[in-house]
């Protein structure tokens, strides 16, 4: 985990083609099934997948119903390559926007997956943030480490 103030790095390598996990960061469905943590559950209000749009979502606390809502907007979309976006929360007590560069390699048994996350606000724990993108990341290797028959 880096140190750095209001900023996390994560890096994973993933049983699965760059094509397929660039895919699961632009389809709705596949957002709201992974990136979710544990506990909480993906609502997709809109989605345009092209540089200026973007989408907006919602993570609601399966136990007490709280959501928080947020705002994505695509600035770079390679495919198969990098994804850059900016995220802003509607929560006014979650102030800045959030620059989020995810890259990918393709690598002799998959895809090496970076992801640089700035700006986190300040009222987020770093430790939390991280935390969070763990498991989202968990749950992204389930999505696109498959093995289903006849599937390509």
């Amino acid at each position: 985990m880096s140190h750095e103030k209001n900023t996390v790095r994560l890096h994973r390598v993933l049983r699965a083609p760059a094509e397929r996990v660039y895919k699961a960061f632009l389809d709705a469905d596949a957002l709201c099934r992974w990136l979710p943590p544990y506990g909480f559950l993906g609502k997709m209000h809109h989605f345009d997948a092209k540089i200026g749009g973007g989408y907006r979502m919602s993570f609601t606390n399966f136990e007490n119903g709280q959501a928080h809502t947020f705002e994505t907007k695509f600035v770079e979309l390679v495919p198969s390559d990098r994804i850059r976006h900016i995220d802003k929360f509607d929560d006014p007590n979650l102030v800045g926007e959030m620059d989020v560069t995810i890259t990918l390699r393709t690598v002799l048994c998959g895809t090496d997956l970076t992801i640089l996350q700035t700006g986190i606000p300040d009222v987020i724990p770093v430790e939390m943030c991280y935390h969070g993108w763990q498991e989202s990341l968990l749950q992204l290797a389930q999505l696109v480490e498959h093995a289903i028959p006849n599937s390509p």
